[in-house]
């Protein structure tokens, strides 16, 4: 279902570099064409201005909260484009450790003006069957226990981070807040993102009856990682609305709220649930 005047959300999908500004320059050129085809919201993936060759390569772009060149470019660029843009996550400063940065998810609004922060609670510390091994937490400081869901004009949009994913609880407490929407802003490795990408944010969609926007990193980045893309838009029944396997693009599609309203209504899962449990 379908209206002209729903709102059209937006997921980019980059291969970032470990370049920050070429990595802005590459975001803005895709915000732009977001904006062009009127999407209201747009999330780019996690670590959409950096992807370095080591995990702690990022200390050296990490910003004090509220300044800096990457947030700068996204208040700006908001601003300019009268567009909601999600940024996946900012390396902010944490204060009093040199040696850790916060996965911050910032929301800005069309005029440019920070709506909202939300740092990366879970840490992606794993080794991945077939050797790959990583370890976030050497280098990131997980955040503050507190979901975060800001009114936007998709409505009430549910943040969170790549690994968050595998932890629903976090999207029940975001459903429980009110959340309409949920947005995972990633980068998934290719081999877990094979395995267990898509049927994931499905699940998450339908257990919380929810849109859900999940931009992802693709192709392999600096250091040989390889990461999944297939950026894609669900709907609250689970239905894929929009995807992209590969390559940079905008994957964008109308979220109109009486899909949401239908599907609440018709199979009202949400108003069954025993919170006690």
């Amino acid at each position: 279902m379908t209206t002209p005047d729903a709102p059209i959300g937006a997921a980019i999908q980059l291969a970032s570099i470990a370049d920050r500004d070429a990595n802005l320059a590459a975001a803005g050129r895709l915000l732009r064409q977001a904006a062009a085809a009127g999407v209201a919201l747009a999330v780019l993936p996690e670590n959409f201005s950096f992807m370095g060759v080591k995990e702690r390569d990022k200390l050296a772009i990490a910003e004090p909260d509220g300044t800096g060149p990457i947030q700068d470019f996204l208040a700006a660029t908001a601003r300019e484009l009268k567009l909601w843009i999600v940024a996946g996550t900012v390396p902010l400063q944490v204060p009093g450790d040199a040696d850790k940065v916060y996965a911050a998810c910032l929301v800005y609004d069309a005029q440019g003006r920070r709506a909202a922060r939300y740092d990366k609670i879970h840490l992606f510390d794993v080794e991945v069957p077939g050797g790959e091994r990583y370890r976030e937490s050497a280098s990131i400081a997980p955040g503050p226990i507190t979901p975060v869901v800001v009114q936007t004009p998709i409505g009430r949009l549910g943040l969170s981070v790549c690994y968050d994913l595998r932890f629903p609880e976090l999207y029940r407490a975001l459903a429980a807040q009110g959340a309409e929407a949920l947005c995972v802003p990633a980068s998934f490795t290719a081999r877990t993102g094979q395995a267990h990408w898509e049927s994931l944010l499905r699940a998450r969609a339908i257990e919380n009856q929810c849109f859900l926007i999940a931009p992802g990193q693709h192709g392999i980045n600096p250091g040989g990682r390889a990461t999944h893309g297939h950026s894609l838009i669900l709907d609250p029944w689970g239905e894929i609305l929009a995807q992209q396997a590969e390559g940079d693009g905008v994957v964008a599609a109308p979220l109109p709220r009486q899909r949401l309203e239908q599907v609440r209504s018709s199979f009202p899962a949400l108003t069954h649930r025993r919170m006690g449990i």
